[in-house]
């Protein structure tokens, strides 16, 4: 039995919204943040052992509005200085309240063909990390 439902694209579209709008649920701009070491299962998970190497803030709004089931984000400000040297494995984003990061969207990170691609998945501690377009597909066409 097939276990891949498909919607309409406007359901697409809508969902893509509701993902993305909740990045900038919070007070603050939200954030993409990039780690070392296993990814976590979901986006709910804790982070456990995890080296956060990277912290670039998104613009507000986030993202535009969805076409095609997806959603291109506004420019990224680069971490001018990052926080850990180490392979980068994951990255999350989340919305930013008071301080408290809340994960919404989390991926791997590879050189090709991942949900983030970086020229290196190297980082070294004060380097600069740069990420100069990112895009979120919405599941079920």
């Amino acid at each position: 039995m097939a276990l891949a439902p498909s919607i309409t694209l406007a359901a697409r579209n809508l969902a893509c919204d509701s993902v993305v709008d909740l990045v900038d649920a919070g007070n603050e701009a939200g954030q993409l943040r990039i780690y070392a070491g296993p990814k976590p299962v979901n986006a709910d998970a804790g982070l456990s052992g995890n080296t956060q190497l990277a912290q670039l803030t998104m613009s507000d709004p986030a993202f535009g509005t969805a076409a095609n089931g997806q959603a291109i984000a506004g420019p990224i400000v680069s971490d001018a200085s990052a926080d850990a040297t180490g392979t980068a494995t994951f990255f999350r984003i989340g919305s930013m309240n008071s301080g408290a990061f809340t994960p919404i969207i989390q991926g791997e990170v590879g050189t090709a063909n991942s949900d983030l691609n970086l020229n290196s998945t190297a980082i070294a501690a004060g380097g600069v990390v740069a990420v100069s377009s990112l895009t979120y597909t919405q599941a079920g066409g």
